[in-house]
């Protein structure tokens, strides 16, 4: 089924399903890499991983102007080769500066890979099918991520020569996925600059209440949901390590399999109430979380079934947030609006590990009350978003028959 989609933009979602593959694979082996691998202190190799995510912070915002000025595959090229150097060094890096260094050169192509890579699909996909073309890469990340993360265990086994080979492994799907773009996807005309840059980003006051609601909801649903949900799964209701790993593997397959049909489900539905019921369902699955503990044998069952709801929010509420970022941006600001949405998804997945795991020192009810109460406020704000909307832009765009 193509979904009606252009061939480009086909190619494009196989290099962002590559970069998965090689990104699953690596990711739980990063810190393992650096502290048994080549012996860096835990908390050396704590801080270089963590360098890749605060430097694409600081990288996202930075990112903006250069692709309105230089288009989203140009930018894309860039934070692509940023990412292949640095995970290449990674892999070769006997010392702590050198792999310092190898982080900021990654973590400056991870801020600005996402909302280049935004913006590309959204000047790719024509607006009636952007919702379609998230949903598809959407699908090719989960995918890519989950066989990845059986790649990388296997690949893991063989000591320091297998880790090496998962970094290079990695570097080498970014520097595929770049010579794609270069060889097959046209570069985009852009359009005439307009000038305020970020200060007009900063005065669409409805735009920055959805960017500051979905730092919320991915916080809630993302941030929390792969880190604190495993831990708490672990260490308080006591589930085996293998079943807290089947638990991510069934939020991700969900996703794969319920991405495509809940955009194609938006199709002519109000976008707000789609994003609302992603943070509903947040709430409801964080309720059920917090039951587990009292379950006993069942509490199992009912993180499984929270998991496998979460995956359905996240669903809902990416089906329809960056087509209607794009429509919301101004053609020649478009990637600064995906570069501060960028922020907000960093920001999110910050946050969450962050604060979760200090409620949860505090206690459980206190951590997982709390999740389900800020995804039913951030619910309610995205329907209290809706007036203040462009009414062109509330709805999502219905295709033509014969889309797919």
């Amino acid at each position: 089924m193509s979904l009606g989609l252009p061939r480009e933009l086909w190619l494009v979602q196989v290099g962002i399903f590559l970069n998965a593959l090689g990104w699953g694979a690596v990711l739980p082996f990063e810190i393992i890499y650096l502290h048994d691998g080549r012996g860096f202190s835990l908390g050396a190799a704590g801080l270089i991983v963590g360098t890749v995510t605060g430097v694409a912070v600081i990288a996202a915002p930075l990112t903006g102007p250069l692709i309105d000025r230089f288009g989203s595959r140009a930018a894309v090229v860039g934070g692509g080769l940023a990412l292949g150097l640095g995970y290449a060094g990674l892999a070769f890096a006997h010392t702590q500066e050198t792999a310092f260094a190898a982080a900021v050169v990654a973590g400056a192509g991870n801020g600005a890979l996402l909302p280049a890579q935004s913006t590309l699909l959204a000047a790719l996909a024509p607006p009636a099918l952007r919702h379609r073309a998230t949903a598809v890469s959407r699908v090719c990340t989960n995918a890519g991520f989950g066989l990845g993360g059986a790649l990388g265990g296997v690949v893991a086994s063989y000591g320091l020569s297998g880790l090496m080979a998962l970094f290079l492994l990695n570097a080498a799907t970014y520097i595929a996925y770049v010579m794609v773009l270069v060889v097959v996807v046209r570069e985009e005309p852009r359009p005439e600059p307009l000038a305020g840059g970020y200060r007009r980003v900063l005065g669409d006051v409805p735009f920055v209440r959805l960017a500051a609601t979905n730092a919320v909801l991915i916080a809630v649903g993302w941030g929390i949901s792969s880190w604190i949900l495993p831990l708490y799964a672990r260490n308080e209701i006591g589930v085996d390590s293998k079943l807290v790993g089947l638990l991510l593997l069934a939020n991700a397959v969900t996703v794969v399999a319920v991405q495509v049909p809940i955009a194609k489900l938006s199709e002519g539905r109000r976008r707000v109430v789609m994003m609302a019921l992603g943070g509903a369902i947040f709430a409801a699955a964080y309720l059920l979380v917090l039951a587990a503990g009292n379950l006993g044998g069942a509490g199992y069952a009912a993180l499984a079934v929270a998991a496998i709801a979460i995956g359905v929010g996240e669903c809902f509420h990416t089906a329809v947030l960056m087509p209607l970022v794009a429509e919301l941006a101004p053609p020649s600001l478009r990637g600064r609006y995906m570069a501060t949405m960028g922020l907000s998804w960093w920001t999110g997945l910050a946050l969450g590990p962050i604060l979760g795991t200090q409620l949860l020192k505090v206690s459980t009810a206190l951590t997982f009350g709390a999740c389900a109460a800020a995804a039913g406020a951030a619910a309610l704000s995205m329907l209290a978003l809706e007036p203040r909307l462009p009414a062109a832009v509330r709805m999502t765009l219905v295709p033509e028959t014969g889309s797919g």
